[in-house]
């Protein structure tokens, strides 16, 4: 009788003290693969299993349940993972949920449904999302203007513009590339699918793709954009039904005094730009600091900013990193001049000594938008041609974290707005 009450309190306490959760931090000394922790959560999520995202945690960290299937996952993948008690865990959401800490623990609910807007003549590693998706073994879905035109966006919850220009101004490539022979097949191809979806000029075709995604984040969606599909997007909105293409563009002169008939109402982050008139000029708009800025590449960093996980939560969301000092990047678009962002939109990432900011978010409707500047987080100065960036080499990239944030977030439960 004594031996098996021995051996009955050895197997309560077995049970008691069982392990069921699984923590992946992600601070710098606890993580050997940041970039894939989000694909293992975005997998235990997609197997309908609930993630509580612990913000200003150890560098934004995911709790998981325990369970063999996700322990094998993060085996495969080599994603650090540390297993904690049920103890541990009261203790551990306790301390977050306390006042006087500056974190919160948000329940991540449903895999969100990923769109990657690009043509089918780009390859993915000319994308720094599709890049990380792809490394991070998060899956998505590529659309493009007969998808968008025809009102597929309401399909997906999350959609990344890549490195388009929604000008009809083909890149503003003209001046150094207008005789290389994929810039005149891109021109070709653009013009082609423009005549078959009815349109005369791509610049026409543009602004309703444009207006189309507006749309879609007015009626709730999530967009994220990066490099010149972040001021050429909004470009396009102020300057719907204004002529602002030269001839060697859409074949006929731009409308005269086209500046003054902007309409800056229209635009989800800029505000007060003057756009680039010459076509041979590699710009847009004053939007743009690339030309402007003097960083030397040694002290080319931006930093991200603090906000309360308690009350703010998604720029905090937005923001989550293992360092606040991130590692700047060029682009077409690499920065914005912060004179030219609206007020109402917040600027996450800022290099202040030079008056720009590199990561912006803002509300437009029901939905929500997130512009990054520069082309690839790991690659300085990307340019026409360069061999791809391999991210292995990059596995705890705080520049590519801030992608993967805007990916999970559409997947945070939404509390009820106050009215």
């Amino acid at each position: 009788m004594k031996n098996f009450l021995i051996v009955f309190v050895f197997i309560m306490f077995g049970q008691f003290a069982q392990a069921s959760y699984i923590l992946l931090p992600m601070d710098l000394e606890g993580q050997k693969e940041h970039l894939k922790a989000y694909g293992i959560t975005y997998w235990t999520l997609d197997q309908q299993i609930k993630v509580k995202w612990l913000l200003n945690y150890r560098g934004g960290s995911f709790l998981l349940p325990d369970t063999e299937e996700i322990r094998r996952e993060c085996t495969i993948r080599g994603v650090s993972y540390e297993v904690l008690s049920d103890s541990k865990t009261e203790e551990l959401l306790t301390m977050i949920g306390s006042p006087s800490q500056n974190m919160e623990a948000v329940v991540l609910e449903k895999a969100p449904k990923i769109a990657v807007y690009t043509p089918d003549s780009k390859v993915p590693w000319d994308d720094a999302v599709t890049m990380v998706l792809t490394y991070a073994e998060i899956p998505y879905e590529t659309i493009y203007d007969e998808e968008v035109l025809s009102d597929q966006l309401i399909l997906y919850d999350w959609l990344h513009l890549h490195h388009e220009d929604f000008t009809g101004q083909f890149g503003k490539f003209y001046g150094a590339y207008r005789s290389a022979p994929w810039y005149i097949e891109e021109k070709k191809t653009a013009e082609n699918l423009a005549a078959k979806l009815g349109y005369d000029k791509v610049s026409e075709e543009k602004r309703d793709v444009s207006l189309k995604i507006r749309d879609y984040v007015v009626g709730g969606g999530f967009m994220f954009a990066m490099c010149s599909a972040t001021d050429s997007f909004d470009i396009a909105l102020a300057a719907e039904g204004v002529d602002i293409c030269e001839p060697m563009f859409d074949g006929d002169a731009s409308e005269a005094g086209y500046q003054s008939k902007i309409d800056f109402g229209k635009t989800f982050a800029f505000k007060d730009f003057t756009l680039e008139r010459s076509p041979t000029t590699y710009e847009f708009s004053t939007i743009d600091m690339t030309r402007k800025r003097r960083i030397p590449f040694e002290t080319d960093y931006f930093t991200l900013k603090d906000y309360s996980a308690k009350w703010d939560p998604i720029p905090t969301m937005l923001c989550q990193n293992h360092t606040a000092l991130v590692k700047g990047f060029m682009g077409q678009t690499t920065s914005y001049d912060a004179n030219t962002i609206k007020s109402n939109v917040l600027v996450m990432g800022e290099n202040l000594t030079n008056g720009e900011a590199r990561y912006i978010h803002g509300i437009k409707g029901k939905g929500f938008f997130t512009f990054y500047g520069g082309h690839d987080p790991e690659d300085y100065r990307h340019r026409v041609g360069d061999p791809k960036t391999e991210l292995e080499l990059h596995p705890n990239s705080p520049g590519y974290r801030l992608i993967l944030n805007n990916v999970l977030f559409p997947a945070a439960r939404k509390k009820k707005q106050k009215t």
